[in-house]
């Protein structure tokens, strides 16, 4: 992983706390259920030692990941140990949104959450403490790591399959009106037999289709932030999801991130510079959302995601998909459905594995 890219992953991990609290703070109100705290002992909450520990294999803000075996069945899986949060009596936001979203879905294109396990151990202070496990069954990579693999080549079939099976996931999420919302390559985890597995639910959230939203826009890493997020819009629905697929698309290609910015204004200059001036002629809403005054762009570039992607994206119906992707305005964005119908996908078969 490049320098560049795991300081990117790192300064987005160590912000999650503060997303997590905004996402709360603006997105409960008052006719929405209290958490209760027995529903994520699912569906039973067995000892951690239950389950082998072979090693530590990753590690963030909210605790330590370890690759383990049930001896009894001898399957492998990934043990993601939960740290403290006194805010929750020790079970942060994310972990609570991210069990309720995994007991409402099932699809192979989705990481599984076999269960939840608890453990009795010391704390930092020496204290007992009892800390919770979520049980995943184990991925061996993350699409991640096999584009910074410079060993590995993304042939055009292989590219397809990728996008397929992230397509067909993202298209169940949202047919069960849930949406991700922190697309990204170090979410999406490869099996060994290349089944892609979408992970990570912390920031997801279900929606309505019968009425306005208020939604925090703090959510999804910069790097595959939609223009409609990076303006302030909280009414907001599956194109950002969309938004973020299309980034990752052409990423299988580039071996790097498409919009690489800084800030949120560098983001956004970054998006106005490819994708087509940000003003009224290109997206007739835009003056409505509430950081568009703030936008300091004195110039209005033509659009020229083609152009500039085909010394990269060798393929015409990828090429025209990604455009497809990355348009300004989520009104005109493609959806899940008709990308998985576009041409892209029906003249090359895609391998099995």
């Amino acid at each position: 992983m490049s320098t560049k890219r795991k300081r990117e992953y790192d300064n987005d991990d160590k912000n999650k706390r503060r997303k997590d609290y905004d996402v709360e703070k603006h997105e409960r109100n008052e006719n929405e259920a209290p958490y209760n705290f027995n529903d994520f002992i699912y569906p039973h909450c067995n000892n951690v030692g239950t389950y082998v520990k072979i090693g530590k294999i990753g590690h963030g803000t909210y605790g330590e990941v370890f690759k383990a075996r049930n001896p009894n069945t001898m399957q492998l899986v990934a043990l993601k140990k939960i740290l403290d949060d006194s805010a929750t009596n020790g079970f942060p936001i994310s972990s609570i949104r991210e069990i309720n979203i995994l007991k409402l879905i099932q699809h192979e294109n989705l990481t599984n959450l076999i269960e939840v396990c608890c453990s009795t151990e010391k704390n930092h202070l020496n204290i007992p403490r009892t800390y919770f496990y979520l049980v995943f069954e184990f991925c061996d990579h993350d699409l991640a790591g096999l584009i910074s693999n410079t060993q590995i080549l993304f042939i055009l079939p292989a590219i397809k399959q990728i996008m397929k099976q992230l397509l067909d996931g993202v298209y169940y999420l949202h047919m069960q009106k849930i949406l991700h919302r922190d697309l990204k390559p170090a979410n999406i985890l490869v099996t060994k037999t290349g089944i892609l597995k979408i992970t990570d639910f912390g920031l997801s959230k279900a929606f309505s289709t019968d009425k306005t939203r208020c939604f925090t826009n703090n959510v999804v890493t910069l790097w595959y932030r939609s223009p409609e997020l990076l303006l302030g819009e909280r009414n907001y629905g599956p194109p950002i999801d969309l938004w973020s697929v299309g980034c990752i698309m052409v990423e299988l290609w580039l071996r790097t991130p498409i919009f690489p910015g800084a800030t949120e204004q560098g983001e956004l200059k970054l998006i106005h510079n490819l994708c087509g001036g940000i003003c009224k002629k290109n997206w007739s809403t835009v003056e409505k959302l509430p950081l568009f005054d703030k936008l300091r762009f004195s110039d209005c570039p033509i659009r020229s995601v083609k152009e500039r992607m085909k010394i990269w994206v060798k393929d015409d119906l990828g090429l025209d998909l990604v455009d497809k992707f990355l348009i300004l305005d989520p009104d005109h964005r493609i959806n899940a459905d008709d990308a998985l119908n576009h041409d892209f996908f029906g003249l090359i078969q895609c391998p099995d594995n």
